[in-house]
């Protein structure tokens, strides 16, 4: 898995490349945090999913906390792109309707 944390207009943008599973669910734990840290109150942390090839449970375990984190700091944090692998997971969990740009 590849990670990276880019400033944007809206506010920050996190680009994941790769397989999203237990093994790398720390890291992507740590870059979110850090996005949601230096993202400006308001303004929106988005997730650039696009080039995911695969995410489990663990990865969208990290996914809902970092959400959760967000909000909780007065951010949003939003799918902007999602490879089939994760709107399939989200689709199947009920959640995809949780990661829109609204707080």
């Amino acid at each position: 898995m590849a990670v990276t944390v880019t400033d944007t207009a809206e506010g920050v943008t996190v680009t994941v490349r790769g397989e999203i599973d237990l093994a790398v669910a720390g890291r992507l734990r740590q870059a979110l945090a850090h996005a949601v840290t230096r993202c400006e109150t308001g303004a929106v942390v988005g997730l650039d999913l696009g080039s995911v090839t695969f995410c489990d449970c663990s990865g969208l375990n990290v996914l809902l906390r970092a959400r959760r984190r967000a909000r909780s700091e007065r951010r949003s944090l939003a799918i902007t792109a999602a490879a089939r692998p994760v709107t399939r997971l989200l689709e199947a969990t009920g959640t995809a309707a949780l990661f829109g740009p609204t707080p």
